[in-house]
């Protein structure tokens, strides 16, 4: 018996995996040690647990950084992270030590460009403020006008027959997000690529015949804070995009304009959003991530804002979605501890 315990491959598992826990748990030739505890891995019990550990499962919430993985050891072979995100993961270390990273995209397109067109329609229809009327009884004592509780229609209408839509962030979300809105008459299309990112006219060009839209063009910052009606914020985090929506940006933005982040809150400046809302300087926002996420409390000043509706990072929650993503994360730890390529890995040397 302690021969073969010797052999067993060591997975390291910091979030249940729910109903693709038996892919692991069942295997004979894996020991698979899990947190079980409702709340985020705590550190020190990964750091004693991870020692010897050729896979790891992590989330958004488990920094993968060198003092992990030096104390994982020459085992450690794989990193699997439940996400798409991979800001947690430091990926100079992962190629210092030729570590696969699995993770999970495409997965989460379609529930989360439901939950953008979601954040969207709220924020323009003014949502947190109607539901808050009628939570707090001020139905009954309403005294209906005809502009009442009104806001931007994110249709085009007669009289209205123009939308343009700008993304900061064009990869698959984006369009998915795109495609959604088609139905909503939108005749414009802009966006801001990744920083670095090759253009691509041939797609564009098929996404706008296929969508029938009068124009799809990349632009720059400015252009698209000026000419943005509703601005999806799709943009990885990091270094690179922190706080490009700021102060000076949002100035530049319609009053009529609403601003969705289903990206990474640390791209949008919190105290400039803020502001911009309780001045006027955009119409409102929805919010699915936030840049001092989870520290997001009442006292937050955007979760006061009467027209920003601020949802918890849940863009992907949707139980098909959600139960996808934990049977590829565990098939792709599975991969990487046995020696084979992760399905889906993250190729990380072009982003170092």
């Amino acid at each position: 018996m302690a021969m073969n315990a010797a052999r067993l491959r060591k997975i390291v598992v910091c979030k249940d995996l729910g109903s693709a826990m038996p892919l692991l748990t069942e295997r004979d030739d894996l020991e698979v040690i899990r947190w079980t505890e409702d709340r985020p891995c705590d550190r020190a019990w990964l750091l004693e647990n991870v020692v010897g550990a050729s896979g790891i499962v992590v989330c958004f919430q488990d920094q993968v950084d060198r003092e992990l993985v030096n104390a994982a050891g020459p085992s450690l072979r794989v990193v699997s992270t439940i996400s798409v995100g991979y800001d947690h993961i430091d990926l100079k270390v992962m190629a210092e030590h030729k570590i696969q990273i699995g993770y999970t995209p495409d997965i989460l397109t379609d529930a989360v460009a439901d939950s953008a067109v979601m954040l969207a329609l709220m924020a323009s229809r003014r949502t947190g403020e109607t539901t808050s009327f009628v939570k707090n009884n001020q139905w009954p004592v309403f005294n209906w006008m005809p502009f009442a509780f009104c806001g931007p229609q994110l249709s085009t209408t007669p009289f209205s027959p123009t939308r343009t839509v700008g993304f900061l962030g064009f990869g698959r979300i984006a369009h998915a997000v795109l495609a959604r809105l088609a139905a909503f008459g939108i005749t414009h299309c802009i966006y801001t690529p990744r920083p670095g990112a090759a253009p691509q006219p041939a797609r564009d060009a098929q996404l706008q015949a296929r969508h029938r839209l009068a124009a799809l063009t990349p632009v720059d910052l400015p252009t698209l804070a000026r000419a943005s009606d509703v601005l999806f914020v799709l943009a990885p985090g990091g270094a690179r995009t922190r706080h490009l929506v700021d102060a000076p940006f949002l100035r530049q933005m319609k009053a009529t304009s609403v601003l969705v982040n289903n990206g990474r809150g640390s791209v949008v400046d919190s105290a400039a959003l803020a502001r911009a809302l309780a001045e006027g300087w955009i119409w409102g926002a929805g919010l699915d991530v936030v840049d001092e996420e989870p520290e997001v409390t009442a006292a937050h000043p955007l979760v006061g804002e009467p027209r920003c509706v601020v949802i918890p990072h849940i863009g992907s929650a949707t139980l098909e979605t959600r139960a996808e993503m934990a049977g590829l994360t565990a098939q792709n730890v599975l991969a990487g501890v046995l020696g084979e390529p992760v399905p889906v890995a993250l190729e990380y040397s072009a982003l170092i």
